[in-house]
């Protein structure tokens, strides 16, 4: 049976615990993926920030890069999701790796399976404040205002606004997945739709746990304190640490 994995949360160039470690674990990771490898999903925020220009994009992550059009060459289907750190993605990662970016809340069939896959963010009930911020970010005017600042300093701002990172807080505390707001979401959901797993990250809290009668929910860990993997063998959903395979 092939299998089909799920990562979130990675943040690279989160200038915080190792980067450069955290960047050699992660292309570990791709590098060590088994043959039988159908599928990859990335479910936001593997860059802790992202912009593409017109002719520029973010310096770094070449090895990363690499591993990833590597994991395409070999024919695995790799999926990008935004994340509310890099949802600046555009065309670079289609057109020059080759991977697939798909908007949350996605519903694919996995193996007979059916699963709704999103970075979470932005499901469910939110407070005003994130609801103004995400409106902002992914107005049309304010990129094109933002690339009409020389990378130069917009990159800058960027690391400025990368210290505010909750990661660098401490390592993430236990949160009850029926308390989260993508909670209330699969429970919506499956009021009208049959769905066997929902998989998300954002909240950097690792579990599964039961929702609805027969379904379950996926929250992925992130990649600066621990686990931030999941992997779906067509019979069960399981969470992995990163450097298992």
């Amino acid at each position: 049976m092939a299998l089909h994995y799920f990562v979130s949360d990675v943040h690279l160039g989160l200038d915080y615990m190792s980067p450069a470690m955290r960047e050699r674990r992660f292309v570990s990771f791709l590098k060590s993926l088994p043959e039988d490898t159908e599928s990859l999903y990335l479910l936001g925020d593997i860059f802790d920030f992202w912009y593409e220009y017109r002719y520029v994009v973010p310096a770094g992550y070449v090895r990363v890069l690499g591993a990833l059009a590597s994991l395409v060459d070999k024919g695995i289907r790799v999926y990008y999701f935004r994340g509310n750190h890099d949802l600046w993605t555009f065309w670079y990662l289609e057109k020059e790796i080759g991977l697939k970016v798909l908007e949350q809340p996605s519903f694919v069939n996995i193996e007979g399976s059916v699963f709704c896959l999103g970075h979470g963010d932005g499901l469910g009930s939110i407070d005003a404040g994130f609801k103004l911020l995400r409106t902002v970010f992914y107005s049309k005017t304010a990129q094109k205002m933002f690339s009409a600042i020389h990378p130069r300093w917009a990159f800058a701002l960027a690391r400025c606004w990368s210290r505010h990172n909750r990661l660098k807080r401490g390592a993430p505390a236990h949160i009850d997945v029926s308390g989260l707001p993508v909670f209330a979401y699969a429970e919506s959901v499956l009021e009208n739709k049959h769905v066997d797993y929902f998989v998300f990250g954002h909240f950097h809290s690792p579990q599964i746990r039961p929702v609805g009668d027969a379904s379950s929910i996926c929250i992925l860990g992130e990649w600066v304190y621990g686990v931030g993997a999941a992997v779906f063998d067509g019979k069960s959903l399981r969470l992995i640490d990163h450097s298992e395979n």
